[in-house]
């Protein structure tokens, strides 16, 4: 058996992580009756946690796998904001937050029972121009310092500015990543990766029937808005990347269980996005985003991959080889 090659050392890499952070907010309890008020049931709250979501969970994926991180967004002046970033720079990411007290900080509350999502609450507004500019002014500023950007879009209206930002990153020869949201993405036009899942990219080019009309479609992607590359998660079944000079890089599933694929995509793009910046060839890039998505899934709520877990995954993968 070929002995398993360590985990690249990504310490000299410097990824700036720009987009929509959120606090995740996750309340667990017991569901025992119903409500006399109205046909809902009563969860009596035993224990609750808080999380770093969106950009921030990209964040903290990327200094999990050893890379250097800052994170430019924007926030209110809250104690929400406090929270995140007292969160963040305990695991080492160089925080960023342009923060205003006209904005709230993006909050998602999850109440939970055996397991089981029974409601989400959702508070967050859009920002306004001066902080939008205000952020921009901060991302020129970042990008001097960094070996790869990656945008976490989740349609905040943080990343309103993105085509630009992508253009001037792609100017200082920087790789760039994007998570995409919504259905126009020629806003992301010159990126060198973008990663939609089946259902986001079914949105922006229409149902597909089979694998040879998602290689059309994907291909035809690729070329219209000058994108390096493509990837496509695909759920149980893997992910497929394409590239721009037209070859096809196909990686299975690799989870041994799927508990919860909340945040799975912003392991995908932390792994990618940090390791474009590396030597790698992008079968091993593949391969190590995939267990890195393998092991998260395993988890509950937004997660992250560390070495350890991600170097034991790809043992067990190359076991089975």
């Amino acid at each position: 058996m070929n002995a398993t090659p360590a985990f690249p050392d990504l310490s000299q890499i410097h990824v700036l992580v720009v987009g929509d952070v959120m606090l995740d907010q996750y309340w667990f309890g017991a569901v025992e009756r119903i409500s006399p008020e109205a046909p809902v049931p009563i969860v009596t709250v035993n224990n609750g946690e808080r999380r770093g979501g969106g950009a921030a969970n990209v964040a903290l994926n990327i200094v999990n796998l050893g890379a250097k991180c800052t994170l430019l967004s924007i926030t209110g002046e809250d104690n929400n904001a406090d929270e995140l970033e007292q969160m963040l720079k305990a695991s080492g990411v160089n925080v960023v937050f342009v923060k205003s007290p006209d904005y709230q900080t993006t909050v998602k509350q999850r109440v939970i029972s055996r397991n089981q999502q029974l409601i989400r609450l959702d508070f967050e507004q859009l920002p306004d121009e001066s902080l939008l500019q205000d952020c921009h002014q901060h991302y020129q500023d970042l990008i001097a310092t960094a070996n790869a950007v990656i945008f976490s879009d989740y349609g905040k209206g943080c990343l309103k500015n993105i085509s630009t930002m992508i253009d001037q990153a792609r100017e200082n020869q920087l790789p760039v990543s994007v998570d995409p949201k919504g259905k126009d993405y020629s806003r992301y036009r010159n990126a060198s990766l973008i990663t939609p899942n089946l259902s986001e990219f079914e949105q922006v080019v229409g149902g597909v029937i089979d694998d040879l009309q998602m290689d059309n479609k994907a291909r035809q992607l690729v070329t219209e808005l000058n994108i390096g590359q493509l990837l496509i998660t695909l759920s149980e079944r893997g992910m497929k990347l394409y590239q721009q000079e037209g070859q096809i890089h196909y990686s299975p599933a690799r989870a041994r269980e799927v508990y919860d694929v909340s945040g799975a995509g912003d392991t995908v793009i932390a792994c990618l996005g940090t390791l474009l910046a590396s030597n790698l060839a992008i079968e091993q890039i593949l391969e190590i985003a995939n267990a890195a998505a393998g092991v998260v899934v395993a988890k509950l709520g937004t997660a992250v991959a560390d070495v350890v877990e991600i170097t034991d995954a790809l043992n067990r993968i190359r076991e089975q080889k």
